[in-house]
């Protein structure tokens, strides 16, 4: 020690190190538009280019909605090739299939146009055209700080510019670093992250979303949620992260519901969640996630759970476990001295109008808020309520836990989870308990 002993050392309360330089930026692209029908003023940026290079999925195309884009590129003499065979959880032949058709038509501008996985492979095509010597697995590794990886992906965009269009609302892909590529032989899923991979221009048109299935419009909904709020309590929240991600949880709430109900007959609704999205993408593309996301990574891919839904169905259970002043064990170097979640959690409560006299009620009323949402888009409330068979669940429980512990959003968390915290959560959420 530095100076004597004290009173103040025998004091049984703990603080944590606080990195001084954590996050020093609020990175997204450097265009975005937003309003309906913006899409066709936006494409008009890219005059002056010779060659498109579109990336969607084979429903946008044989239904005819690309014909918004293309028309627009016609109009100001742009060529273009379409590659629509994106599937869900795009994969790594998938890539270099449009890999061999990019090489050889050398556009100046790709336009991904889809849900998150035709972002997604586009951002990888993107990387792959620029520097075909990636190694997935480098660029894939954890890392405690993004800005000090060992492996970088150099800046893109010298051969090409990158514009993402979203026909979904959940993702947030079209203003986030993130993309997920898959091997085909081995299954592994390579999540990437570096922010060289955040489009040049995101184009955030509700005119696209109005259609959306109710289904999707739930789970993508129900995804763009989680995403404030894990954005919001990560170790790596800021005040520039803050506002979007509150901005962003108090449209889900008010419009998801009518969204669901009314469908393309509100289309106020269907803008609000298209932008809350985005807003939510915004505010963890700089904040990063946190265990909701690990969870739902891996019991997605288990039981074949969407996305959304794998999210909604441990949430609640997630909230719960990091609403303590008194964590087991704290997250490493957050961006403040003492555990905070609880009271984050509080103030989307009352940003929400909740009510609450302290901060255990107000996580209590958010818990129950989050729970009747689900109730409102009619999404299962426990693991069992999807369709998860009791055997099925116990018998990959151990490896779920595992996994989840050592996926890359568990580092942002505001707790620290052990193992066994992780699989508590899971029966928990199995049950549908708190």
């Amino acid at each position: 020690m530095s100076e004597n002993v004290g009173v103040k050392h025998l004091l049984n309360y703990k603080t944590v190190a606080e990195r001084r330089e954590n996050m020093l930026w609020f990175r997204i692209p450097p265009k975005i538009y937003f309003k309906r029908g913006v899409t066709n003023l936006a494409l008009r940026e890219l005059q002056g280019k010779k060659r498109a290079f579109i990336v969607t999925d084979r429903f946008l195309f044989n239904s005819g909605v690309i014909y918004n884009i293309t028309k627009v590129l016609e109009e100001i003499n742009i060529d273009y090739q379409i590659f629509f065979d994106v599937k869900p959880d795009p994969t790594v032949s998938t890539v270099n299939e449009a890999l061999s058709l990019i090489r050889t038509y050398e556009p100046d501008v790709i336009i991904a146009f889809g849900g998150g996985s035709p972002i997604d492979a586009a951002k990888i095509i993107w990387l792959m055209y620029e520097y075909p010597e990636t190694d997935f697995k480098d660029i894939a590794m954890r890392f405690m700080d993004i800005r000090k990886r060992i492996c970088k992906i150099p800046e893109l965009g010298k051969k090409v510019q990158m514009v993402a269009i979203p026909t979904t609302s959940g993702t947030g892909s079209e203003v986030t670093p993130f993309a997920v590529i898959t091997d085909d032989e081995t299954h592994i899923k390579y999540p990437i992250a570096d922010y060289a991979l955040t489009p040049n221009m995101a184009i955030i048109d509700p005119d696209f979303v109005d259609s959306m299935p109710n289904s999707l419009c739930a789970a993508s909904g129900i995804d763009a949620l989680t995403h404030a709020i894990e954005a919001y309590v990560s170790v790596l929240a800021t005040n520039f992260t803050n506002s979007p991600a509150l901005e962003a949880a108090k449209l889900i709430f008010k419009y998801l519901p009518r969204s669901y109900a009314a469908g393309k007959d509100d289309p106020v609704a269907k803008e609000k969640v298209h932008y809350a999205s985005t807003l939510a993408g915004m505010a963890f593309a700089n904040a990063f996630l946190g265990l909701c996301h690990s969870a739902a990574h891996k019991l997605g891919a288990a039981f074949n759970l969407s996305h959304g839904i794998a999210n909604a169905l441990v949430i609640n259970q997630i909230i719960c476990y990091n609403a303590t002043e008194h964590p087991g064990k704290q997250a490493v170097f957050p961006q403040y001295k003492f555990p905070n979640a609880k009271a984050k959690y509080g103030q989307i409560a009352d940003e929400l109008n909740l009510g609450g006299r302290n901060d255990d009620e107000k996580v209590d009323l958010l818990i129950n808020a989050i729970t009747q949402l689900k109730k409102d888009i009619q999404i299962p409330l426990s693991i069992k309520d999807a369709g998860v068979s009791e055997k099925d669940f116990y018998d990959k429980l151990d490896k779920l836990a595992e996994q989840s512990f050592d996926d890359q959003c568990t580092g942002a968390n505001p707790v620290y989870p052990l193992i066994v915290d992780i699989k508590n959560i899971f029966i928990k959420a199995y049950k549908g308990e708190i």
